[in-house]
């Protein structure tokens, strides 16, 4: 396995604002979650480092935003160059600090995150003449906001940068961007390799702890907050935000459906819904988390994705043989046994799995949860790890009043030949994406979003750009 000085050779010792270089006497530990020990530190923001870089970001941003389009696509390109010469070293950070697997899972978000960075840089925000009359023209366009704070989580700390950060620096924004203090070295990394691409200023990353975070949604030189993370988190983030009416976007959690129907091909969609609940195991909003199953396919599919799942090597991501990871940090990790414990002490029954691995790291096994009652806390609470229940329906009409009856509306799904009637289902599901016969797919030109709980505004596409600018009305009178 490499080392800590394997990889950084001393380079993160410090932050780096406005093309300076400070240094901070605390430091947090960075924690290994294969091992549950540290293997890395990194600089803890103060207020005083966020006044620097809230007042770097503001400098730069009248340069930033005079570029064309063209312009700021060019130099982002060079960073995603950049990105695509360290993306070994990016995807064995990610290892480290995450604990997904290093030769599937880790590379491929690094690769994501490329290629998502590329692709939105080309993509514009078009002016409109809205009329062009003899006596009168109406003209829209749009103006960034300034300088935008982004907030990521630390189960997809590579990807949902990308997917904040593109966005806000081709519209024409400035950036300061805190990882989850879970996973800061791939942000750190960014940030050196942003050196010398981007002015000084455009693009800053501030590690610290939460209340860094608190910190940038309270700070008046900030336009804009995107965040994903908890609902709890989510509401607080809100109402913060609001003294200052700044702008915010919100993805928040989430504890989708999927519903399988009578007529599913069981050998095409097992695998799909293993990895469609277990991927990254189990840690992402969109993730299935409560699968519904007819009462003519219910046996047969409990068997097959219990059989499925113990074909599945889960272990320290860096041995290229594990197909699955720990979970990333102690807190969910001990959530996660919460659960099982909970199950256990009701006497609901496990199809497999149900303890948690002795030894060193967060590893808890996939553990499949033969249709558990809906009020179960297993049911009702979203896991973020690797614990699925899987539930027996009868009725349509009462499996989508099941689905729908939470606070959240991220996702769903629906599995099944008869695409039509799996079309009408998901019309009636309460969730801001509804993906039929597959799971988890974005694109940078599909927005998602959530609803209720799950979020507010959107992001990707159109609208996810139009996120990071004010909307502008010139109207003149000829």
């Amino acid at each position: 396995m490499c080392t800590y000085h394997e990889i950084f050779k001393g380079r993160f010792v410090g932050l780096r604002i406005g093309g300076a270089h400070i240094d901070t006497p605390a430091r947090r530990p960075v924690i290994n979650p294969a091992t549950g020990e540290a293997f890395a530190s990194v600089p803890l923001a103060a207020p005083e480092h966020l006044e620097s870089a809230v007042a770097a970001a503001r400098g730069a941003f009248p340069a930033w935003r005079a570029l064309s389009w063209a312009e700021r696509q060019e130099l982002l390109e060079r960073l995603a160059g950049r990105m695509e010469q360290a993306r070994d070293e990016l995807a064995d950070l990610l290892t480290l600090e995450q604990g997904k697997p290093r030769h599937s899972a880790a590379a491929d978000e690094v690769g994501y995150a490329i290629g998502w960075l590329r692709e939105v840089a080309r993509r514009r925000l078009a002016d409109q003449v809205l009329e062009d009359a003899p006596r009168h023209r109406v003209d829209k366009s749009y103006v960034p906001l300034g300088v935008a704070g982004l907030i990521v989580p630390w189960n997809f700390p590579l990807c949902l940068a990308a997917w904040k950060f593109a966005p806000a620096l081709i519209t024409g924004n400035t950036v300061i961007l805190k990882p989850s203090p879970y996973t800061p070295l791939t942000a750190l990394r960014l940030a050196e390799l942003a050196e010398g691409v981007l002015p000084p200023g455009v693009f800053t990353v501030l590690t610290g702890d939460d209340e860094l975070g608190r910190w940038m949604v309270e700070h008046p030189g900030i336009a804009k907050i995107s965040f994903t993370g908890s609902a709890a988190t989510g509401q607080r983030v809100m109402a913060g935000a609001a003294t200052g009416l700044k702008r915010v976007t919100l993805e928040l959690g989430g504890n989708d459906p999927a519903i399988v129907l009578p007529d599913a091909d069981l050998d095409a969609v097992v695998p799909k819904l293993f990895w469609g609940a277990f991927g990254n195991s189990g840690q992402w909003c969109v993730g299935i988390k409560r699968l519904y199953v007819h009462d003519d396919l219910y046996p047969q599919l409990l068997d097959a994705l219990a059989a499925y799942a113990r074909g599945v090597r889960m272990g320290d991501g860096m041995d290229a043989a594990s197909q699955l990871g720990p979970l990333q940090n102690v807190r969910q990790y001990e959530k996660v046994r919460g659960l099982l414990a909970d199950c256990v002490a009701h006497g609901q029954r496990f199809a497999l799995g149900g303890e948690a691995v002795p030894g060193p790291g967060y590893f808890v096994p996939v553990t499949i949860v033969d249709n558990p009652p809906d009020d179960s806390r297993v049911v009702v609470e979203e896991a973020f790890g690797p614990v699925l229940p899987v539930l027996r329906y009868r009725d349509f009409d009462d499996v989508v009043r099941r689905a729908n009856d939470t606070g959240y509306g991220l996702g769903a799904s629906i599995w099944g030949r008869d695409t039509a009637f799996a079309q009408a289902l998901a019309g009636r599901l309460e969730a801001g994406t509804v993906w039929i016969n597959e799971v988890y797919v974005h694109g940078v030109d599909f927005p998602f979003g959530g609803h209720k709980l799950s979020g507010l505004g959107v992001e990707h596409g159109t609208e996810g750009l139009a996120a990071y600018a004010n909307l502008k009305i010139v109207m003149s009178a000829r």
